[in-house]
């Protein structure tokens, strides 16, 4: 599996997570699995919860499109693909 995972994809999605106060479990959920993917290299976890935040995001922007940006949400769908 040759994903392409950008920390600072992550990094964004888990600032706008708390920042929207969106959802502390997923946060704390994303923040594990990407050190943990950092560690052993093995994507599956930072896919799912990034899959997970996308579909919150989408959902926010939905609300108010000023609340997530686009370009978080294109980024994040580049990993989930």
């Amino acid at each position: 599996m040759s994903v392409k995972i950008s920390e600072k994809t992550i990094v964004s999605a888990l600032e706008k997570l708390e920042k929207l106060k969106l959802d502390d479990e997923l946060h704390a959920e994303l923040s594990w699995c990407w050190n943990s993917y950092l560690a052993d290299s093995n994507p599956v976890g930072v896919i799912e919860k990034s899959k997970k935040a996308l579909d919150l995001f989408k959902a926010k922007r939905e609300e108010n499109s000023k609340a997530v940006a686009k370009k978080l949400i294109d980024d994040l769908e580049k990993i989930v693909k």
